[in-house]
C-alpha cells in the first residue's frame, strides 16, 4: 500500500477525534489512554456492567482485552459487545493469553459469533483462536508471526473479520490479502502496555473509517504507525523508561515525511 494513503488514517484519527471504549486489562489502563491520546483520539475507560450498554452506542468503536479477565469483566464485556453490535458500532478483540487458559479461551471464542472488525493477536493466541493446539506462555508467544499466517487468514475467514499478528514481523490479513510490515524496536516489548494500546489504536483507526468501511486499510495503517513510532522513540530512547515517554512523544509527532521514510512493508503470497 501506499504510503500517503495509510499516512491518510493518521490524518483521520488526528481530525475526527475517535471516541474509543476500552474495556482492558488492569495493568495497562493509564498506558492505553495515554496513547489513544497521543494519538489524538479520545479515550474512556467506562466498565461498569450497568452502564457499558449505555455507553458503547456512544462510541466510535469498541476495543476488548482479555488481559486479567474474571466473571465480571466478562458479563461487562458482553454487554458492551453486544450494544456496539445493535448500533452498528465496530470492536477490536484482543485475545491475551487465548489457548492455555480455559476460560479466557472458551469466552474469546464465544465473542467471535459477536463478529469483531479486527483481531489483534501474537501468533500463538492468534493460532489457538482459529482451532489450532493451544501454545503460548502466559501473555507471550511460543510461535513466530510467520508460523500463524495460514491460521489468521483462515481465522478472518471464518470471522469475517481483519486479522492481525504482531511480532517481530507484524501480518495483517482479511484472509483473501496478506501484508507484512516490518518496522519496531524490540524496547516494544520492554514496556507493558505497548501491545495492549496498540489493539485500541487499532479501535481508533477503525472508528476514525467507520464511516468507509475500510476496516483492512484501517488496520495496516494503525500498525504501521505504531511501529515506525516506536522504532523511530528507540532511536532517542535507549531503555525501557525512557522509551515509553519516547513512544508517545513519536505517536504524537510523527508526520507524513518520516513516516514514508521508515515504512517496510510487503505484499505475501500464501498458501
Amino acid at each position: 500500500m501506499l504510503a500517503a494513503d495509510l499516512f491518510s488514517f493518521v490524518t483521520r484519527v488526528r481530525d475526527r477525534a475517535p471516541l474509543v471504549h476500552c474495556l482492558t486489562n488492569l495493568v495497562v489502563t493509564n498506558f492505553t489512554a495515554n496513547v489513544l491520546l497521543a494519538i489524538g483520539a479520545a479515550p474512556a475507560m467506562v466498565v461498569a456492567r450497568e452502564e457499558v450498554g449505555e455507553f458503547a452506542p456512544l462510541a466510535n468503536a469498541l476495543s476488548v482485552n482479555l488481559g486479567t479477565l474474571d466473571v465480571p469483566q466478562s458479563r461487562a464485556i458482553r454487554a458492551a459487545v453486544d450494544a456496539a453490535g445493535m448500533a452498528g458500532k465496530p470492536w477490536v478483540l484482543d485475545p491475551v493469553a487465548v489457548g492455555p487458559l480455559s476460560f479466557r479461551t472458551e469466552f474469546a471464542h464465544d465473542l467471535l459469533d459477536a463478529k469483531p472488525a479486527a483481531i489483534r493477536g501474537n501468533a500463538s493466541e492468534i493460532i489457538s483462536l482459529s482451532g489450532g493446539a493451544a501454545s503460548g506462555r502466559g501473555v507471550d508467544s511460543t510461535a513466530a508471526t510467520d508460523a500463524a499466517v495460514d491460521a489468521a487468514q483462515v481465522l478472518a475467514l471464518k470471522t469475517r473479520a481483519v486479522v492481525a499478528v504482531t511480532g517481530e514481523t507484524d501480518y495483517v490479513t482479511d484472509g483473501r490479502r496478506v501484508i507484512a510490515l516490518s518496522n519496531g524496536s524490540p524496547l516494544m516489548t520492554r514496556v507493558t502496555g505497548v501491545g495492549c494500546a496498540l489493539s485500541a489504536t487499532v479501535a481508533a483507526f477503525i472508528g476514525a473509517a467507520s464511516d468507509s468501511g475500510e476496516y483492512w486499510s484501517a488496520t495496516v495503517a494503525a500498525i504501521a504507525y505504531s511501529t515506525i513510532a516506536g522504532e523511530l522513540a528507540a532511536r532517542e530512547a535507549a531503555l525501557p523508561g525512557s522509551f515509553a515517554a519516547a513512544y508517545l512523544d513519536r505517536l504524537a509527532s510523527l508526520d507524513a515525511q518520516a513516516f514514508a521514510q521508515t515504512l517496510v512493508q510487503r505484499d505475501v503470497v500464501s498458501g
